[in-house]
C-alpha cells in the first residue's frame, strides 16, 4: 500500500499543519488579517470611529393626527406599537435636518458614519439603532427587540434583521443573536469598564438575554452586572451615560442606590441631571474621552455642569426626533472605538 492510502498518513501530515487558537479571534492582528480591522468596543467613550446610523425617512410618514389619544398625550398605534410624544404630527424634513446635525457633529469628530438602510415603512422606531445590537470586543452581539406588532413589519422586531444584513455587509463578525425568550435591547447595555459590563433590567429585558449576554461576556473575562430599573423605564442610557473612563452623567431617581455606591468605589464620579433639565439630557454621546455630543433642547443646566467637569460639549438641535422617545445616544450604535 502506499503511504499516503494508509491510515497513517493523515497523522503525520496533520501533525505538521496543527491549528492555532492563539492569538485570539479579537486580537488586533487576527481582526485585520481576517476581518478587515479591528472591529467592536472595549469601552463606552473611546473615540468612535465608526458608527452605525439610521436617517429618519418614509416610515416617519405613518404617524399621523388621526391616532391621537389624548389620555397619554400622544400619537400611538397599539397594534403596530410605536407611539410620538406630541398631539402634531412629526416634521420629517425637520427631523432629517436635526439628524443631519447629528451627523455632521459625528463626522467632525473623525467618525465614519454608516446609514442602515432596508427597514420596513411600517416601523416609525427604526432611527433609534443603538437598540439593534451590542458591540463587545472583536465584534457585535445582535438584540431581540421587545415590541412585536400582529402585522407583519410593524414593532421593533424586525429592526435586527436590517442591522444584521447591514453588518455582515461591512465584514463585522457576528458573534452571536440574542434568541430563544431572551429579550434585550442595546439601548440597556453599556460598559463601566474592560472588565465590567452593565445591562438595565427593565420590561424590554429580561433574565434568559442576560444570560447569553454574560456567555459572550465571560469569553473575554467581563463581568455583566444587572441594574434593575424603576418603574416603566426601558432602558439604562435614560439613566446612566459613561462620558469619560472615570465620569458619568446620571438621572440617580431611576437607579438603585447600590450602584450608586458601586460607582463611588469604582473611583466613578457622577453629574446629576439638572432639576430644570428634561430627563433626556443623560441620552448624550461620548464621542471620546470628555467629548459629548449633547442636545441643548433639553436644558443647559447639565451642559453646564459637564462643562464645570471639564468635558468638551458639542451642541446640537433634536427636539424633533427626541419627540419620537428617543435621543442621541439611542440614535448612534458606535461599531468601532479607539480601546483608550
Amino acid at each position: 500500500m502506499n503511504f499516503k492510502d494508509s491510515p497513517q498518513y493523515y497523522h503525520q501530515v496533520l501533525q505538521k499543519i496543527p491549528p492555532r487558537a492563539l492569538p485570539a479571534f479579537e486580537d488586533e492582528e487576527m481582526q485585520q488579517r481576517i476581518w478587515g480591522e479591528r472591529w467592536g468596543v472595549y469601552n463606552g467613550v473611546g473615540a468612535v470611529k465608526k458608527v452605525l446610523v439610521h436617517r429618519p425617512g418614509d416610515e416617519i410618514k405613518r404617524i399621523t393626527a388621526d391616532k391621537y389619544d389624548p389620555e397619554i398625550q400622544a400619537i400611538i398605534d397599539v397594534e403596530e406599537q410605536w407611539y410620538w410624544r406630541n398631539q402634531e404630527p412629526p416634521n420629517l424634513e425637520k427631523m432629517q435636518a436635526e439628524h443631519d446635525g447629528l451627523v455632521a457633529a459625528l463626522e467632525s469628530a473623525g467618525a465614519e458614519v454608516i446609514n442602515m438602510e432596508g427597514c420596513s415603512e411600517k416601523d416609525p422606531k427604526a432611527m433609534f439603532v443603538r437598540d439593534n445590537a451590542m458591540a463587545v470586543p472583536g465584534g457585535i452581539v445582535i438584540a431581540r427587540m421587545g415590541p412585536a406588532g400582529k402585522a407583519p413589519g410593524t414593532g421593533r422586531r424586525g429592526e435586527e434583521f436590517h442591522a444584521m444584513k447591514k453588518l455582515a455587509e461591512l465584514g463585522m463578525p457576528i458573534l452571536r443573536t440574542i434568541h430563544g425568550d431572551g429579550l434585550l435591547e442595546g439601548g440597556s447595555f453599556a460598559f463601566l469598564d474592560e472588565k465590567t459590563a452593565l445591562i438595565g433590567m427593565a420590561m424590554r429585558q429580561n433574565e434568559s438575554a442576560a444570560r447569553q449576554m454574560e456567555e459572550v461576556l465571560s469569553v473575554f473575562g467581563i463581568s455583566l452586572i444587572r441594574i434593575p430599573l424603576t418603574g416603566h423605564s426601558l432602558h439604562l442610557d435614560g439613566a446612566f451615560n459613561l462620558i469619560d473612563h472615570k465620569l458619568a452623567v446620571i438621572n440617580a431617581t431611576r437607579l438603585p442606590y447600590w450602584f450608586l455606591e458601586l460607582l463611588k468605589e469604582k473611583g466613578i464620579h457622577t453629574i446629576d441631571l439638572h432639576y430644570s433639565d428634561h430627563y433626556m439630557a443623560v441620552n448624550c454621546l461620548a464621542v471620546s474621552p470628555g467629548k459629548v455630543i449633547y442636545a441643548i433642547n433639553n436644558g443647559q443646566g447639565t451642559a453646564d455642569k459637564m462643562i464645570e467637569a471639564g468635558v468638551e460639549v458639542i451642541p446640537i438641535e433634536y427636539a424633533e426626533c427626541q419627540t419620537n422617545g428617543g435621543s442621541i445616544h439611542c440614535s448612534t450604535l458606535p461599531l468601532i472605538r479607539d480601546r483608550n
